[in-house]
């Protein structure tokens, strides 16, 4: 759990769910999900709390590393790294994102699905960093 292989993993795809979040959903989503947001109103922070977002972004990253680990059981090559990404993608874009869509009025439909393609694409970048760490250097 604490090899350099696992620490290696950990921290850089704690960077990609912090840089990576960032980029896809600040960037690149805030832009295409500001016209499909549901009627749900002041329920966005201006500004992050810094702190737990990057506790989240670490605790994401190390169970992410974890689970992977222990799903490829030690092949590890960038097919297997994005169909983990593809898996864990859809359980949190589409399955999480069905049930607060259906729970909520944060978002539009048209944003739920926007929203969990970013998810997809945010996994399938994770899971390719993490099988390229475990790949280079696992024994």
């Amino acid at each position: 759990m604490f090899s350099k292989t696992n620490l290696i993993a950990y921290l850089s795809a704690a960077l990609w769910a912090y840089f990576g979040g960032y980029l896809l959903w600040g960037i690149l989503g805030d832009p295409l999900l500001k016209d499909h947001l549901g009627t749900a109103t002041g329920v966005m922070k201006d500004m992050p709390d810094m702190f737990h977002l990057i506790l989240g972004c670490v605790i994401l990253a190390v169970c992410f590393t974890i689970i992977y680990s222990k799903w490829a059981r030690g092949h590890h090559s960038v097919s297997e790294g994005m169909q983990f990404g593809v898996l864990m993608g859809i359980l949190a874009g589409f399955g999480s994102g069905l049930i607060d869509y259906s729970t909520s009025n944060i978002i539009a439909f048209s944003g739920y699905i926007i929203n969990a393609f970013i998810y997809l694409v945010y996994y399938i970048v994770m899971g390719c960093i993490v099988s390229m760490v475990y790949k280079k250097f696992s024994k």
